[in-house]
């Protein structure tokens, strides 16, 4: 059990090194530096490298190295198809299911939103912690196995082509307030809605990436 806990460490430290860009797109990073970075032993981190390869987060070459790969607008598309059915599951379930303790989380993550007074990286942690209490709150385990690679290939392409950092925080807060919104309020259709938005802002953010590079 501890060693399943120090690989589920490894895990998010790994995931939020790629996610901030911290390990570039492209780069080729090795065990050791991968050990360095999140303070942790070989086996925790090889345990957790399996996993994100099996997310899509990593490639391993053996005798080469963990490659970080570019992210792709055809594969955040793919993906977006795929995070849009789940999430609007997600939070019909949430709404149905949410718990005391749920309902509390996503209140005081509605009270940080409307503070407006997040930098970057604490906006897209904010991102991470409400889509994943969103799942928690659907008590289906298996729907937060598949949403947790979802989520963080979604933040890393975000991040990685965010230019207006001010303006895409700001719609994407509201989107996501949105969201929280409607949860507490138990109201599963409006809650499918407001994902479906944020889903087709998204989409909508991927392709002005194409017209950026042309």
């Amino acid at each position: 059990m501890m060693q399943q806990g120090k690989a589920a460490h490894a895990y998010e430290e790994i995931e939020r090194l790629i996610v901030l860009q911290e390990l570039p797109p492209g780069s080729l990073v090795s065990e050791a530096v991968l050990m360095e970075k999140t303070g942790l032993g070989r086996t925790p981190v090889r345990e957790a490298l399996q996993q994100l390869a099996r997310n899509r987060m990593v490639e391993i070459h053996p005798n080469k190295g963990v490659l970080i790969p570019p992210a792709s607008v055809e594969a955040q598309l793919r993906m977006l198809e795929l995070r849009r059915v789940l999430e609007g599951l997600a939070v019909r379930l949430a709404c149905q299911n949410a718990g005391r303790e749920d309902r509390i989380r996503m209140e005081a993550m509605v009270d940080l939103l409307e503070a407006d007074r997040l930098s970057l990286a604490e906006y897209a942690e904010t991102v991470k912690d409400t889509h994943q209490m969103i799942v928690e709150a659907s008590h289906n385990e298996y729907l937060a196995d598949a949403m947790a690679p979802l989520q963080g290939l979604s933040r890393r392409f975000w991040l990685a082509h965010v230019r207006d950092e001010e303006g895409e925080m700001a719609r994407g807060t509201q989107l996501h307030l949105a969201i929280l919104r409607d949860v507490l309020g138990r109201d599963a259709d409006a809650a499918e809605k407001a994902s479906h938005a944020l889903n087709d802002y998204l989409v909508e953010f991927a392709y002005s990436t194409l017209r950026t590079q042309q």
